[in-house]
């Protein structure tokens, strides 16, 4: 989540363009949010986030296009790609019914549609296009979930559940992983004896 107050809400990716642009890959279920903060804060690991006014946003191919003030040319877009980008949780609007922020379903339990318990949502991380959850279970093993709409069926916050449906085979993937096979044993090669005379 960042420093105390702050909610991560996507991450720089790469410049665009010369004139300062940077893409954003946002977690955020609408990109409009980037242009209704006063201002976002870039984080890189380690430093403490520094604010940032929004000049334009704009989506382009699946991600979130910013200008911001102060990055005016390539290089300085360049010098904040990885950063992770934040928002003041006060600054966050508010949602229409059944819109959720990522960071809001940390912590919650996951369960399938029959009621089975998968286990915790704990973090997450980015995967090309998407996000990938990380579930751990009650035996400590990290299940990983594609967080597309398909194979997640419900989100209920004030309940702490999500429902979801995973792609067939995956949850054995990772819970009954199959053993390492056994390498065939080489054969002893045959020890060659000295040749016959005349042969």
């Amino acid at each position: 989540m960042g420093q105390t107050g702050l909610i991560l809400v996507g991450g720089v990716v790469r410049p665009h363009g010369i004139r300062g642009e940077i893409c954003i890959k946002s977690h955020a279920d609408s990109p409009s949010l980037f242009g209704l903060v006063a201002a976002l804060y870039l984080q890189d690991k380690g430093k403490p986030p520094i604010p940032h006014a929004v000049r334009s946003w704009r989506e382009h191919k699946g991600m979130v296009l910013l200008t911001l003030d102060g990055v005016d040319d390539r290089d300085k877009a360049e010098a904040l790609r990885g950063r992770e980008v934040l928002v003041r949780e006060a600054d966050l609007p508010e949602l229409d019914e059944g819109e959720h922020y990522l960071y809001q379903l940390m912590g919650c339990r996951v369960t399938l549609a029959d009621g089975t318990d998968v286990g915790v949502l704990e973090h997450f991380f980015e995967t090309g296009e998407q996000d990938t959850w990380v579930i751990i279970n009650e035996a400590g093993t990290e299940i990983m979930l594609p967080a597309v709409p398909e194979f997640v069926l419900d989100v209920d916050l004030d309940a702490g559940v999500i429902v979801i449906d995973p792609p067939a085979g995956l949850l054995d993937l990772y819970l009954n992983p199959e053993p390492p096979r056994a390498k065939p044993a080489r054969p002893e090669r045959a020890k060659s004896g000295k040749r016959a005379k005349g042969s």
